[in-house]
């Protein structure tokens, strides 16, 4: 069973767009419904590992200009995905 937590982003997420918002919260559901492993197949979301400083850390694309980065943990028979930050992505 898998679990999304937004507590480190909860402030964040009042300042960010609607559509934004809107993505995080659909990912997150289908997470909760699907499971992890089968919401990474979905290609539109790009989930990817991340290198250096963020070793051990995820990210999803949520619209070309935007990004969620997450971490997985176990607490027992639970998933935890907790949502670390989003982030308007540079290019």
């Amino acid at each position: 069973m898998d679990k999304v937590i937004f507590d480190k982003v909860d402030k964040q997420l009042r300042k960010l767009p609607h559509f934004v918002v809107d993505r995080l919260l659909a990912w997150a559901k289908s997470v909760e419904l699907k499971g992890l492993r089968e919401v990474r197949k979905i290609s539109g979301y790009h989930d990817e590992p991340l290198k250096g400083d963020r070793r051990g850390q995820r990210s999803i694309r949520l619209s070309k200009g935007y990004r969620a980065i997450y971490v997985e943990e176990k607490d027992g028979w639970i998933n935890l995905i907790i949502i670390e930050e989003v982030n308007k992505h540079g290019y």
